[in-house]
């Protein structure tokens, strides 16, 4: 018997697991946590190319989701990705595709095996504040991933990587108008292009939106880069087109709600899960959120 369809899928959305803690953090337990109950519950992770059939009226099996990552933090390497290695996991990470650097892969959890030495032989993590400043200092390999263990990843299939711009830049912020607005983002988006193709041999029509932020002018700027899949910070799920809407897919924009998991025990993502894999629970959910 086929598996039932799924009626909406959520997106989870990470930026850092790790020791260190601090905003947008899950602590390596909780996120072991996390993703054991979503095995033992029988969830089952899909890329991009599932889910943007998914969004255009494709069936996928219920108890699908989408795991994804913001800005390739260096603690996606030690602490992600060898627990989605253990539940034959895989996620998407959004790069900022100007801060990844060169070298060799450093160490993991996973190659760490003397579990009383762990900390001692892992790479030093920044919390997310020590972090920024980091890189705005020049010294984004104590906290970003290189374009080796960015391999590795990929190679090891527990991870997709796709765009968050080239530089992270708010140009709304960084401009005075319009017209500036828009070339600093046209261009940001050349070079995250650019660079993903020449580093991974391909780029996708999937982009994570900095900060969130979008407007008009990005929706633009951005369908004409070639971007069709828009990933947001505003919370709920995602239901897919109806299959008989035939204007649903092709060039159609997609904007990908997603849901920020947090430093909590495995019982709180069972909870969020079980509103947000029912779009109408999780319409009244959201309604009186707000």
């Amino acid at each position: 018997m086929n598996a039932k369809p799924a009626r909406a899928v959520p997106v989870l959305m990470y930026h850092h697991v790790s020791t260190s803690p601090g905003m947008i953090t899950v602590s390596p337990d909780n996120f072991a946590a996390q993703m054991e109950y979503l095995a033992r519950a029988g969830y089952r992770t899909i890329g991009s190319a599932q889910l943007a059939a998914f969004l255009s009226g494709e069936d996928v099996p219920e108890k699908s989701l989408v795991i994804t990552f913001d800005d390739g933090y260096l603690d996606n390497w030690v602490h992600a990705h060898p627990v989605l290695k253990r539940h034959d996991f895989t996620a998407l990470c959004f790069l900022v595709s100007d801060w990844p650097g060169e070298g060799d892969v450093r160490p993991n959890a996973s190659t760490v095996s003397n579990a009383s030495n762990a900390l001692a032989g892992l790479p030093r993590l920044l919390d997310h504040h020590a972090g920024e400043y980091a890189i705005e200092n020049g010294r984004a390999d104590d906290v970003i991933l290189r374009w080796s263990e960015i391999e590795a990843m990929r190679d090891a299939g527990t991870f997709e990587f796709h765009s968050h711009t080239h530089t992270h830049v708010r140009w709304d912020q960084a401009t005075v108008s319009t017209d500036d607005k828009r070339k600093g983002l046209k261009d940001d988006l050349s070079l995250a292009r650019a660079a993903l193709r020449t580093r991974l041999g391909e780029v996708s029509d999937h982009l994570c939106w900095p900060q969130g932020y979008y407007d008009d002018d990005y929706r633009q700027v951005a369908m004409h880069a070639g971007f069709r899949h828009f990933y947001t910070c505003h919370t709920g799920t995602n239901v897919g087109a109806n299959p008989l809407d035939r204007h649903a897919s092709g060039d159609a924009e997609r904007t990908i709600k997603r849901l920020e998991v947090r430093d909590r025990p495995a019982s709180w993502l069972a909870s969020r899960l079980w509103v947000h894999t029912r779009p109408a629970i999780s319409r009244a959910y959201l309604k009186i959120k707000r």
